[in-house]
């Protein structure tokens, strides 16, 4: 027998369900009469008759099973559940992606099964109503603030290019606590038509960072100027990095055997292991937005910058400068 491919019934093939039933035919008679399988027949029967005296109705069957229908596509699990629209929005007003939202909340919430959402869930919510006021507002806290999203394509399945990688899940888990000085995240920060970049170092304890002006994306210059810039730190400071897997990282050991640091890499596309730079990105793009030419920006600018930022005092601190931390450290082993 050959069973039908849409999956939702109509209301013609409801009318005859609730004729046959007042035939008193069977489930399976009615299955093979509607060339549908007995399983979903008796799904929907026994939601309207499953006591006896109950009747099926054709007619409120199907209005019922619209509204359903209807409500699932036009109310994601975002709309539906006000706490975690409130986590959502929460994080994108704080800078954060969607991918990190994903992943902090998954930390928070570990056995709550109403508080776990993807980040691709985050971006069709957002992206629902793109011409919507709040959708609107919404799209602007995105890093990138475009009005429509470009088809995904399957980059994932590309190898890493970086050779002797040592994965974030060989990295030392006390770590992952931030109970010891002199462990960072790297990244890039790219310029107007990727033909500029500047380089950002973020110890994660203090929230320390360093900006660090590059002529290239290419691993030769920024092994060089990265290991120029952690040398300038006093040894206690230098101690672990973690980065991405961008290519520029390529030459790691030159950093390692130059810094005495180890590295290690984050998984591919998971870029809330690396939060803290992330959000440190974040705060720079508000000096630098996108779109912004860095080989025009000289580094005394970009001293500037790094002057402020590290000036600032940070609630997760307890309202002290990520410079003061820094202080206070090598004050503590003097």
């Amino acid at each position: 027998m050959e069973i039908k491919k849409h999956r939702r019934l109509t209301i013609k093939e409801r009318v005859i369900i609730e004729t046959l039933l007042n035939e008193n035919k069977s489930k399976s008679y009615i299955s093979k009469k509607l060339n549908r399988s007995r399983s979903t027949i008796s799904r929907e029967v026994n939601r309207w008759v499953s006591e006896p005296g109950e009747i099926y109705d054709a007619y409120l069957a199907n209005w019922w099973a619209k509204e359903v229908y209807l409500g699932k596509r036009n109310f994601d699990k975002i709309s539906r559940n006000s706490k975690l629209r409130y986590y959502v929005y929460k994080g994108l007003l704080s800078h954060w992606t969607p991918e990190q939202i994903s992943g902090r909340i998954k930390k928070q919430y570990p056995n709550d099964g109403m508080m776990t959402i993807s980040y691709e869930a985050i971006y069709r919510h957002i992206y629902t109503r793109p011409q919507a006021s709040l959708n609107k507002k919404l799209i602007q806290l995105l890093t990138r603030k475009k009005s429509r999203r470009r088809p995904n394509v399957n980059r994932r399945k590309k190898g890493s290019k970086i050779r002797n990688q040592v994965s974030i899940d060989n990295r030392p888990a006390h770590i992952e606590f931030r109970y010891e000085i002199g462990h960072w995240e790297g990244d890039l920060v790219i310029g107007k038509g990727n033909k500029s970049m500047i380089g950002t170092l973020v110890e994660r304890k203090s929230r320390f960072v360093i900006i660090i002006k590059l002529q290239s994306k290419k691993a030769d210059e920024v092994s060089k100027m990265f290991s120029k810039k952690l040398n300038e730190l006093h040894p206690l400071f230098k101690k672990s990095m973690t980065y991405d897997n961008g290519t520029e990282m390529a030459k790691h050991e030159y950093i390692t055997k130059k810094t005495g640091m180890d590295i290690y890499f984050a998984h591919p596309y998971s870029s809330w292991e690396r939060g803290t730079n992330e959000n440190t990105n974040g705060l720079i793009r508000r000096f630098h937005p996108k779109g912004t030419n860095f080989n025009d920006i000289s580094e005394r600018q970009l001293q500037i910058i790094q002057d402020k930022l590290n000036s600032r005092p940070r609630k997760i601190l307890g309202y002290n400068t990520p410079k003061e931390i820094m202080d206070l450290e090598l004050k503590n082993v003097a």
